[in-house]
Protein backbone atom coordinates (compact mmCIF):
# COMPACT_ATOMS: atom_id res chain seq x y z
CA UNK A 1 0.00 0.00 0.00
CA UNK A 2 2.15 2.85 -1.27
CA UNK A 3 1.02 6.46 -1.09
CA UNK A 4 2.47 9.85 -1.98
CA UNK A 5 1.92 13.42 -0.81
CA UNK A 6 2.68 16.21 -3.29
CA UNK A 7 4.36 19.24 -1.69
CA UNK A 8 3.96 22.68 -3.24
CA UNK A 9 5.60 25.96 -2.14
CA UNK A 10 3.14 27.22 0.47
CA UNK A 11 1.72 23.82 1.47
CA UNK A 12 1.07 23.81 5.23
CA UNK A 13 -0.84 20.55 5.69
CA UNK A 14 1.49 18.16 3.87
CA UNK A 15 2.93 16.77 7.10
CA UNK A 16 -0.53 16.54 8.68
CA UNK A 17 -1.85 14.36 5.87
CA UNK A 18 1.39 12.32 5.80
CA UNK A 19 1.04 11.59 9.51
CA UNK A 20 -2.62 10.62 9.08
CA UNK A 21 -1.71 8.22 6.27
CA UNK A 22 1.10 6.63 8.27
CA UNK A 23 -1.03 6.23 11.39
CA UNK A 24 -3.86 4.52 9.50
CA UNK A 25 -1.91 2.49 6.93
CA UNK A 26 1.26 1.85 8.93
CA UNK A 27 3.41 2.98 5.98
CA UNK A 28 5.12 6.35 5.53
CA UNK A 29 4.05 8.09 2.31
CA UNK A 30 6.48 9.33 -0.29
CA UNK A 31 6.86 13.13 -0.18
CA UNK A 32 7.01 14.43 -3.77
CA UNK A 33 8.24 17.94 -4.56
CA UNK A 34 6.14 19.90 -7.06
CA UNK A 35 9.10 20.43 -9.35
CA UNK A 36 9.55 16.72 -10.05
CA UNK A 37 8.18 15.29 -13.27
CA UNK A 38 7.88 11.65 -12.16
CA UNK A 39 7.96 9.45 -9.06
CA UNK A 40 7.68 5.81 -8.13
CA UNK A 41 4.50 3.82 -8.59
CA UNK A 42 1.96 4.35 -5.80
CA UNK A 43 -1.67 3.42 -5.13
CA UNK A 44 -2.75 6.79 -3.76
CA UNK A 45 -1.75 10.45 -4.17
CA UNK A 46 -2.71 13.30 -1.84
CA UNK A 47 -2.70 17.00 -2.68
CA UNK A 48 -2.57 18.77 0.70
CA UNK A 49 -4.05 21.97 2.00
CA UNK A 50 -2.20 25.23 2.30
CA UNK A 51 -1.61 28.26 0.16
CA UNK A 52 0.37 27.00 -2.82
CA UNK A 53 2.37 29.81 -4.42
CA UNK A 54 0.81 32.17 -1.88
CA UNK A 55 -2.57 31.89 -3.67
CA UNK A 56 -1.25 34.34 -6.25
CA UNK A 57 -3.20 34.70 -9.49
CA UNK A 58 -5.96 32.38 -8.24
CA UNK A 59 -5.99 29.70 -5.53
CA UNK A 60 -4.54 26.49 -6.98
CA UNK A 61 -4.00 27.91 -10.47
CA UNK A 62 -0.21 28.05 -10.38
CA UNK A 63 0.11 24.71 -8.59
CA UNK A 64 -2.07 23.10 -11.26
CA UNK A 65 0.65 23.96 -13.76
CA UNK A 66 3.53 22.57 -11.67
CA UNK A 67 5.62 19.93 -13.46
CA UNK A 68 4.37 17.13 -11.19
CA UNK A 69 0.71 17.74 -12.02
CA UNK A 70 0.97 16.37 -15.57
CA UNK A 71 1.98 13.06 -14.01
CA UNK A 72 -0.75 13.26 -11.36
CA UNK A 73 -3.36 13.82 -14.09
CA UNK A 74 -1.97 10.92 -16.11
CA UNK A 75 -2.14 8.59 -13.11
CA UNK A 76 -5.66 9.73 -12.26
CA UNK A 77 -6.70 8.81 -15.79
CA UNK A 78 -5.12 5.37 -15.19
CA UNK A 79 -7.27 4.89 -12.08
CA UNK A 80 -4.89 5.81 -9.25
CA UNK A 81 -6.72 7.24 -6.21
CA UNK A 82 -6.27 11.02 -5.93
CA UNK A 83 -7.35 13.03 -2.88
CA UNK A 84 -7.25 16.84 -2.70
CA UNK A 85 -7.91 18.67 0.57
CA UNK A 86 -8.70 22.40 0.68
CA UNK A 87 -6.02 23.91 -1.57
CA UNK A 88 -5.68 20.42 -3.04
CA UNK A 89 -9.36 20.58 -4.03
CA UNK A 90 -8.71 23.95 -5.67
CA UNK A 91 -5.80 22.41 -7.61
CA UNK A 92 -7.99 19.53 -8.78
CA UNK A 93 -10.56 21.90 -10.23
CA UNK A 94 -7.87 24.07 -11.82
CA UNK A 95 -6.23 21.11 -13.57
CA UNK A 96 -9.58 19.75 -14.79
CA UNK A 97 -9.73 16.54 -12.77
CA UNK A 98 -12.88 17.84 -11.04
CA UNK A 99 -15.57 20.18 -12.40
CA UNK A 100 -16.44 23.60 -11.04
CA UNK A 101 -14.39 26.18 -9.17
CA UNK A 102 -13.72 27.37 -5.62
CA UNK A 103 -14.46 31.08 -5.23
CA UNK A 104 -14.13 33.57 -2.38
CA UNK A 105 -16.28 32.73 0.62
CA UNK A 106 -19.68 34.42 0.50
CA UNK A 107 -18.85 36.54 3.55
CA UNK A 108 -15.42 37.47 2.12
CA UNK A 109 -13.78 36.35 5.34
CA UNK A 110 -11.41 33.51 6.16
CA UNK A 111 -13.38 30.75 7.91
CA UNK A 112 -11.61 28.56 10.48
CA UNK A 113 -13.82 26.35 12.65
CA UNK A 114 -15.34 22.91 13.01
CA UNK A 115 -18.30 22.22 10.74
CA UNK A 116 -20.85 19.46 10.42
CA UNK A 117 -20.63 17.34 7.27
CA UNK A 118 -23.23 14.91 5.98
CA UNK A 119 -21.94 11.90 4.08
CA UNK A 120 -23.93 11.96 0.85
CA UNK A 121 -22.32 8.94 -0.79
CA UNK A 122 -20.44 6.06 0.80
CA UNK A 123 -19.96 4.41 -2.60
CA UNK A 124 -16.35 5.44 -3.05
CA UNK A 125 -12.82 4.53 -2.02
CA UNK A 126 -12.81 7.60 0.24
CA UNK A 127 -16.11 7.26 2.12
CA UNK A 128 -16.89 3.55 2.49
CA UNK A 129 -16.06 3.53 6.22
CA UNK A 130 -19.04 5.82 6.89
CA UNK A 131 -22.75 5.21 6.67
CA UNK A 132 -24.91 7.09 4.17
CA UNK A 133 -26.11 10.36 5.75
CA UNK A 134 -23.77 10.00 8.73
CA UNK A 135 -23.04 13.45 10.15
CA UNK A 136 -19.41 14.03 11.12
CA UNK A 137 -17.46 16.98 12.48
CA UNK A 138 -14.42 18.17 10.49
CA UNK A 139 -12.53 21.50 10.59
CA UNK A 140 -12.45 24.01 7.75
CA UNK A 141 -9.79 26.69 7.23
CA UNK A 142 -10.14 28.59 3.96
CA UNK A 143 -10.84 31.89 2.27
CA UNK A 144 -11.77 30.48 -1.15
CA UNK A 145 -14.04 27.55 -0.40
CA UNK A 146 -17.26 28.67 -2.07
CA UNK A 147 -17.95 25.87 -4.57
CA UNK A 148 -19.45 27.07 -7.85
CA UNK A 149 -20.58 25.28 -11.00
CA UNK A 150 -23.30 25.89 -13.57
CA UNK A 151 -26.70 24.32 -13.01
CA UNK A 152 -26.14 21.58 -15.59
CA UNK A 153 -22.92 20.51 -13.86
CA UNK A 154 -24.59 20.57 -10.45
CA UNK A 155 -27.45 18.43 -11.76
CA UNK A 156 -24.96 15.97 -13.23
CA UNK A 157 -23.14 15.73 -9.89
CA UNK A 158 -26.46 15.00 -8.20
CA UNK A 159 -27.61 12.48 -10.80
CA UNK A 160 -24.32 10.56 -10.79
CA UNK A 161 -24.00 10.43 -6.99
CA UNK A 162 -20.77 12.45 -7.20
CA UNK A 163 -21.43 14.63 -4.17
CA UNK A 164 -19.47 12.98 -1.37
CA UNK A 165 -20.09 15.49 1.44
CA UNK A 166 -22.45 18.38 2.11
CA UNK A 167 -22.24 21.03 4.80
CA UNK A 168 -24.90 20.81 7.50
CA UNK A 169 -24.45 24.55 8.16
CA UNK A 170 -22.87 26.06 5.05
CA UNK A 171 -19.89 28.22 6.14
CA UNK A 172 -18.92 29.69 2.77
CA UNK A 173 -21.90 29.90 0.40
CA UNK A 174 -21.10 26.78 -1.62
CA UNK A 175 -23.85 25.90 -4.06
CA UNK A 176 -26.13 23.11 -2.86
CA UNK A 177 -24.06 22.99 0.36
CA UNK A 178 -21.34 21.04 -1.46
CA UNK A 179 -18.26 20.29 0.65
CA UNK A 180 -16.67 17.53 -1.43
CA UNK A 181 -17.15 15.91 -4.84
CA UNK A 182 -16.00 12.87 -6.80
CA UNK A 183 -15.12 12.54 -10.45
CA UNK A 184 -17.20 10.28 -12.70
CA UNK A 185 -14.76 7.36 -12.31
CA UNK A 186 -14.94 7.84 -8.50
CA UNK A 187 -11.16 7.64 -8.06
CA UNK A 188 -10.70 11.38 -7.43
CA UNK A 189 -12.10 13.22 -4.41
CA UNK A 190 -11.77 16.90 -3.60
CA UNK A 191 -13.07 18.38 -0.35
CA UNK A 192 -12.58 21.69 1.45
CA UNK A 193 -12.73 20.44 5.08
CA UNK A 194 -9.62 18.86 6.63
CA UNK A 195 -10.25 15.26 7.80
CA UNK A 196 -6.53 14.84 8.56
CA UNK A 197 -6.92 17.27 11.47
CA UNK A 198 -9.35 15.02 13.34
CA UNK A 199 -8.10 11.44 13.22
CA UNK A 200 -7.66 10.64 16.94
CA UNK A 201 -9.03 11.83 20.30
CA UNK A 202 -5.79 13.64 21.14
CA UNK A 203 -6.60 16.05 18.32
CA UNK A 204 -10.10 16.68 19.64
CA UNK A 205 -11.97 13.98 17.73
CA UNK A 206 -11.65 11.17 15.22
CA UNK A 207 -14.47 11.83 12.77
CA UNK A 208 -12.01 12.42 9.93
CA UNK A 209 -10.32 9.06 10.38
CA UNK A 210 -12.96 7.27 8.31
CA UNK A 211 -11.66 8.95 5.14
CA UNK A 212 -8.22 7.43 5.68
CA UNK A 213 -9.62 4.08 6.79
CA UNK A 214 -11.66 4.02 3.58
CA UNK A 215 -8.56 4.78 1.51
CA UNK A 216 -6.53 2.12 3.34
CA UNK A 217 -9.25 -0.48 2.71
CA UNK A 218 -9.42 0.44 -0.98
CA UNK A 219 -5.64 0.22 -1.37
CA UNK A 220 -5.62 -3.17 0.35
CA UNK A 221 -8.16 -4.50 -2.15
CA UNK A 222 -6.08 -3.17 -5.06
CA UNK A 223 -3.08 -5.10 -3.79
Amino acid sequence: MKSAVVVFPGSNCDRDIAIALEKVTGVKPLMVWHGESDFETVDFIALPGGFSYGDYLRSGAMAANSPIMAEVVRRAEDGVLIFGVCNGFQVLTECGLLPGALMRNAGLHFVCRDVGLRVESRDSAFTNAYGTHDVITVPVAHHDGNYFADEATLDTLEDNDQIAFRYVDNPNGSQRDIAGILNRKRNVLGMMPHPERLIEPALGGSDGRGVFESIAAAMAVQN
